[in-house]
């Protein structure tokens, strides 16, 4: 078995966290065999070793540790073991019984008190978990306790269990030594640290007793909704929630702050705070549906969802609100046009490509339910005419995810991936490779491909200068601080939530465009840049790119915004007659076969603009895909959810108005 492959096998990066592992293991083999011979010089450096190496592979290897405890070796049986096998030792090395008695009793309280820990922190936070949690709304009219400090509340696990070292300590300098007051004054203070500690959890435990009742925050909840009067919502739920699928919230923040009717956003997950962005917008989470259904959203005219989840159907109960699908971008793939959308009231997409998608979706959608916005997103997409070349070519690589399933697969990962890549090298090109968030989730071999396209890549980047480096890192954490995000759980957030001022708006857009200033500036050494983070975003990344290569995806749509030369990957090398046909993006596009073989003639559009035969078809297809330029895809946007509001008023009033007939009642035969 190669070392790639067993590092994949044990969810380890490289041969430095590979090392790791194979001390831990050994330090582990090593402990019974040495309390048997028995060897107290041997067991120490294995016991101090499996403590080292166990606190490594916490920091690095987070992986590894998680299949260890699928294996059911978990972190506190991998203590109990060490424990074990130290009274092994003391009994083979003849220690006293009384010490052997005594350090069998305080080690064996130990892990009852750390248990009694478990139990009473399992507590704290159940009692801390809200029906509610909410942003930028002001929740200081109810109270709620602080958070339990940081030092006896977070991985309090991992700190209680390390109590045993005074006793562990204690015990092998009396093997040692001979003198046995150090294996009980050792005891003493594990058992005394342990018990301070619980007590004073317990004092934290009777400050949640006073957290409030579901009723009070819903109430709290639903009088700051009452005064904001929120007339559009956007709604979002995904059953496993990540920064790999928050950005189908995010990539809207910035429209919805546009919008003239006053916008909420609605989240089902309690993950979704961690990784939603920067917004002023009021933001509601309510995990549980009848919570859900005892918001006061009774204003609210429009509901936007930028995903097809199983939990939509909590909102789409709300008859006196039109409920349109806006997507999370515009592609040839199937989800661009699903069926399931005929629950929604409009559909709305960028452009009449959109339409005419979903036109070929027989008796799926009406014409009249879809409404051309345009992609207000795409405002910060500088035109190719604007944009100045470096001297040497920056090619962007942007594959898509491989699908819930195959036949939704179009990424070009597997097939040409790497090849690609290689090939990209040889041609001495800038390559910034950008992968889809949810690479690899479903497929191993897009993973593995993707794990080596890093490597390529990183072998001849440069590293980041230290200023820069720290520059950044100052920067990203005032934008942290700026976007409300907080750590905490439910009842903190809520206690913490305010509403925001317009000059935290204007601080937090200055420091992200001089963060893409500092970053691209430290980085015009580099050959190659792997993009994994939210910042850099896409949008920066289209910027700086020369030429897109990508595969059939809404990031190819957004692409077109630029008229810049883009790239098709056709890994199954079908005639490109029948694949301009099959997908409507491929219209300007110059098409890559599996072998790569066409790379250098499609390089040669950015080093000879003059060669760029696909410029005019790029202009046509522009507007086809994203509609006119004007008016402006905001303005349309706005427009749209301004008339459906109106619309959804004017229905409201109609229906107070119109008498319910009463039923007629037949005899009874």
């Amino acid at each position: 078995m190669t070392i790639r492959r067993l590092c994949a096998v044990l969810r380890v990066r490289g041969k430095s966290e590979l090392l790791l592992v194979i001390l831990f293991a050994a330090g582990f083999a090593a402990l019974p065999i040495l309390a048997l011979l028995p060897s107290l010089w041997g067991f120490t450096v294995a016991w101090a070793v499996t403590y080292a190496t166990d606190e490594a592979l916490h920091a690095k290897a987070p992986g590894f540790v998680r299949r260890l405890a699928t294996l059911q070796l978990s972190r506190t049986l991998r203590f109990a073991v060490r424990t074990v096998m130290l009274l092994a030792l003391a009994d083979r090395t003849d220690a006293p019984d009384a010490v052997l008695v005594t350090g069998l009793a305080a080690l064996s309280a130990h892990f009852l008190l750390v248990t009694m820990y478990s139990a009473l922190h399992h507590a704290i936070r159940r009692r801390r978990v809200l029906p509610v949690i909410v942003r930028n709304l002001d929740m200081s009219g109810i109270d709620i306790p602080e958070h339990p400090p940081a030092y006896l509340y977070r991985r309090f696990l991992r700190k209680l269990l390390h109590l045993d070292l005074p006793a562990h300590t204690g015990l092998i300098i009396a093997l040692a030594s001979g003198t046995w007051y150090f294996a009980y004054a050792g005891y003493a203070l594990t058992i005394g640290a342990t018990l301070a500690a619980l007590a004073a959890l317990l004092g934290q435990f009777r400050s949640v007793r006073a957290m409030p009742r579901r009723d009070a925050v819903i109430g709290e909840v639903n009088r700051q909704l009452a005064g904001y009067r929120p007339e559009v919502a956007l709604y979002f739920s995904f059953a496993a929630v990540s920064q790999d699928f928050m950005y189908q919230v995010n990539m809207w923040i910035e429209t919805l702050e546009q919008l003239d009717r006053r916008p909420v956003i609605v989240l089902r997950e309690r993950a979704s705070f961690r990784f939603l962005g920067r917004t002023r917008i009021p933001v509601v989470c309510v995990p549980k549906a009848d919570d859900l259904a005892e918001l006061e959203l009774s204003g609210v005219r429009v509901v936007l969802y930028p995903g097809n989840a199983g939990k939509n159907v909590h909102m789409l109960r709300i008859a006196e609100a039109k409920h349109v699908f806006i997507g999370h971008g515009d592609s040839d793939k199937l989800a661009s046009s699903n069926r399931v959308s005929k629950v929604y009231d409009e559909i709305w997409v960028a452009g009449r490509a959109g339409r005419d998608r979903y036109r070929r979706v027989r008796h799926a959608i009406s014409d009249g339910a879809i409404v051309e916005v345009g992609r207000p997103q795409l405002a910060p997409v500088r035109l190719h005419a604007d944009h100045v070349p470096g001297p040497v070519p920056v090619v962007l690589y942007a594959p898509t995810w491989e699908g819930w399933s195959d036949d939704d697969c179009h990424t070009s990962l597997i097939p040409m991936g790497v090849p690609l890549i290689e090939k990209l090298l040889a041609e001495h090109v800038r390559i910034i490779y950008k992968p889809h968030p949810l690479t690899g989730k479903r497929s191993a071999e897009a993973a593995a491909a993707d794990r080596r396209i890093r490597e390529l890549l990183r072998a001849d980047d440069v590293k980041v200068a230290d200023a820069a480096r720290s520059r950044l890192q100052e920067i990203r954490a005032r934008l942290d601080e700026l976007s409300g995000r907080h750590e905490g759980d439910d009842a903190q957030q809520l206690r913490d939530a305010r509403v925001p001022d317009s000059a935290g708006a204007d601080e937090w857009r200055q420091l992200r465009d001089e963060w893409h200033r500092v970053f691209w500036a430290s980085r015009s050494s580099a050959r190659h840049h792997v993009i994994l983070e939210q910042l850099p975003t896409l949008y920066e990344c289209f910027n700086q790119a020369d030429l897109l290569i990508s595969d059939v995806s809404s990031v190819v749509a957004d692409f077109v915004a630029s008229l810049k030369p883009y790239v098709l990957t056709n890994a199954q090398d079908l005639p490109d007659a029948e694949f301009r046909a099959a997908y409507t993006t491929a219209g300007g596009a110059y098409l890559l076969d599996r072998a790569c073989t066409r790379l250098p003639e499609i390089l040669r559009s950015v080093r000879e603009p003059v060669h760029d035969p696909m410029a005019p078809e790029r202009r046509v297809l522009k507007e086809y895909v994203l509609g006119p330029d004007r008016p402006t895809s905001m303005e349309r946007f706005n427009a749209a959810v301004n008339d459906l509001a109106d619309k959804a008023l004017a229905e409201r009033a109609e229906d107070l108005v119109t008498p319910i007939a009463e039923p007629t009642t037949q005899p009874i035969l």
